[in-house]
């Protein structure tokens, strides 16, 4: 097979360390060829004027700009590329964001191999079956559309660290409760505060939940989890 084939990545990293981590990755993962690493704006956006990649392993902080200017960048200028936003940044705007910059899957650092591993198998999957299609009905339509959605819920694999039952117990909690803290939600199941914490984050970086801050009358203030849409968490996974 000519590496023409396969889909061209380019790496847009500026700890070049961790840059070398995505490309040794990416040898791995039959169907990718890591074809460039930028480690500044300015270079990312000389080499996908050149390299015309057809993914991106995109990081968010860069030393000379952001990588959701890069995704501005993108879309102005028309390039045909998808993304994948991989950052340590946990703040649900910047999902939001990244989401309405049009990103196909959202990593939170530091990415495990298994998940960078299920996000590009996911996206394969997906560009093969384009390629695969005369036409659309409704039902490929939203197999395409919400296919990241759907495989959570249904119990898909799940980043290492997060176990369905206790996930799923989690939900629950936010079924009957406004709002709720990692100290009680951790109570609520058995858990400790950070075993809690880690499955509320994990939520809040599929969209499900966002975070907010709540004031007391003494101390700092405490972080709380809700719902994104009141609606999310509906009693129809069977």
């Amino acid at each position: 097979m000519s590496e023409y084939n396969n889909i061209k990545v380019l790496i847009i990293e500026d700890d070049l360390g961790i840059a070398e981590i995505h490309r040794r990755n990416l040898m791995q993962i039959e169907g990718f060829d890591a074809i460039g690493i930028a480690a500044s704006k300015m270079e990312a956006e000389t080499l996908l004027d050149v390299l015309s990649p057809d993914l991106i392993l995109l990081d968010l902080y860069l030393p000379d700009g952001n990588g959701l200017d890069i995704l501005r960048y993108l879309r102005q200028h028309a390039h045909a590329c998808d993304v994948i936003l991989i950052t340590a940044d946990r703040e649900v705007e910047t999902l939001q964001q990244a989401m309405r910059g049009g990103v196909v899957d959202y990593l939170l650092k530091p990415v495990v191999f298994s998940r960078l591993q299920e996000a590009l198998q996911k996206y394969l999957k997906q560009k093969n079956k384009f390629g695969s299609l005369d036409d659309l009905d409704q039902s490929v339509v939203d197999s395409m559309i919400f296919n990241a959605s759907s495989s959570t819920a249904s119990g898909g694999r799940l980043p290492k660290g997060i176990d369905k039952v206790t996930l799923d117990k989690v939900r629950a909690l936010l079924e009957d409760q406004a709002q709720i803290t990692a100290d009680k939600a951790g109570e609520l199941i058995g858990a400790s505060r950070t075993t809690a914490r880690r499955y509320l984050e994990h939520l809040i970086a599929a969209g499900e939940l966002q975070a907010d801050l709540r004031y007391g009358t003494v101390g700092r203030p405490e972080r709380t989890y809700k719902t994104t849409f009141k609606t999310t968490f509906t009693k129809t996974r069977g």
